[in-house]
């Protein structure tokens, strides 16, 4: 199978990992691959979910970031297929990924804020 065609097989697939109130509202949206879960839990289907290269896009909470080693997370903001978002959780303290880096992670360009 050629890259191209891996590419097609999860082109558009969604996953959602994580806090109640973030997975029901994608279930809302259609989304059909959404996960309640924390802590150990969640790593497990982060893990999952991130080696089977089935999903161009996960979400998952913050909390479940936290659950994360450090190494796979670092393996996570490396990627883009899939690309993985972290979504700041409506409990608890808000931890926001700066623009400049996010569009170094996903895009590849560094953007200096003056």
């Amino acid at each position: 199978m050629s890259k191209q065609q891996k590419k097609l097989d999860y082109a558009g697939k969604i996953a959602v990992v994580g806090d109640r109130e973030l997975v029901i509202g994608y279930r809302l949206l259609g989304v059909n691959d959404t996960f309640v879960a924390s802590g150990e839990e969640a790593r497990k289907i982060m893990e999952r979910l991130f080696s089977s290269r089935e999903h161009a896009l996960i979400i998952a909470s913050q909390s479940v970031s936290e659950s994360l080693s450090a190494a796979f997370r670092s393996k996570i903001e490396a990627s883009i297929e899939p690309l993985v978002l972290f979504m700041p959780s409506l409990q608890g303290s808000v931890q926001e990924e700066s623009i400049s880096s996010l569009a170094k992670r996903v895009l590849g360009i560094s953007i200096k804020m003056e």
